[in-house]
């Protein structure tokens, strides 16, 4: 490996400081090396071009957003827990530097993930051109701050599926199914599943039910509102949307890559305790 980025939260002081222990180990090894506050992943986009690793030092909301900065690169993400669950992250603190040499060396396997693409165009009136998300986790339209149910007409492949009246809707990929797509109810998928998951928020006296859709499928999603609504991007990326705006989702081409160092059938063996809360 030749270059190494850090992204940290910016939030906790344990993450920059162990980004910067990091980076004084890494510069030791005569490796070029970038530094970046994980909320500013539009300014570490601009220095992923030729990184060979990328280390995400906070939790899982962390690691969405070095996926965001990572996309469409194929530099592999490998995650230092300083959160509660951790799901996607692989090392904790007392780990990072004991195992940092393993890492640099090639050791390990890439875990690799579907992402979702998601393409939003505007209401027709706002004659706005239309725009494009990556997902790690999930895209979610929900209502905004007024707790009044927003409309949510859903349709797969072209074809009516029903309309949704509640709080908003989620798809999901495997690696979001244990997010917030979880606490709605929905189910658990292997993470190196590629189906989608489509299910609604609180839905009031309409569709209750969690739907699997292959990787294959295109889901349509319009929303019609008389109150304001948010188009999610893996809880992190909100953007407002009006009555009339169209999302469609679907499975993109391009992947998100994880080094891990920990044995693959590791997740089976952490669920119930992350799922507890326990690491």
């Amino acid at each position: 490996m030749k270059k190494v980025g850090i992204l940290y939260h910016p939030m906790k002081e344990a993450a920059y400081a162990l980004a910067k222990k990091l980076e004084e180990l890494l510069g030791a090894k005569d490796l070029s090396v970038w530094l970046c506050s994980a909320w500013e992943w539009e300014t570490a986009k601009a220095q992923v071009h030729g990184t060979d690793l990328i280390l995400s030092i906070g939790g899982d909301g962390t690691i969405l957003r070095a996926a965001q900065a990572a996309v469409p690169e194929p530099a592999p993400i490998t995650g230092i827990n300083l959160g509660k669950l951790g799901f996607m992250t692989e090392l904790s603190v007392d780990e990072a530097i004991g195992k940092l040499p393993a890492l640099l060396a090639g050791e390990g396997w890439i875990d690799e993930r579907s992402l979702l693409e998601a393409e939003l165009s505007p209401a027709e009136e706002e004659q706005e051109p239309s725009r494009m998300f990556y997902a790690l986790n999930d895209v979610v339209v929900a209502r905004g701050s007024v707790a009044r149910v927003i409309y949510v007409e859903a349709s797969i492949d072209g074809e009516p599926l029903t309309t949704y009246k509640g709080d908003g809707v989620i798809v999901a990929t495997a690696t979001g199914s244990t997010g917030y797509s979880l606490a709605a109810g929905g189910p658990i998928l292997h993470p190196q599943a590629k189906e989608l998951v489509l299910l609604p928020i609180l839905p009031h006296l309409s569709s209750a039910y969690t739907v699997i859709l292959p990787s294959t499928a295109t889901v349509k999603l319009r929303l019609s509102t008389t109150q304001p609504a948010t188009l999610s991007i893996d809880g992190h990326i909100n953007l407002p949307l009006s009555s009339g705006a169209v999302i469609t989702v679907k499975h993109s081409s391009k992947t998100v890559r994880f080094l891990r160092i920990h044995p693959e059938t590791s997740f089976y063996g952490s669920l119930e305790q992350k799922l507890k809360g326990k690491q």
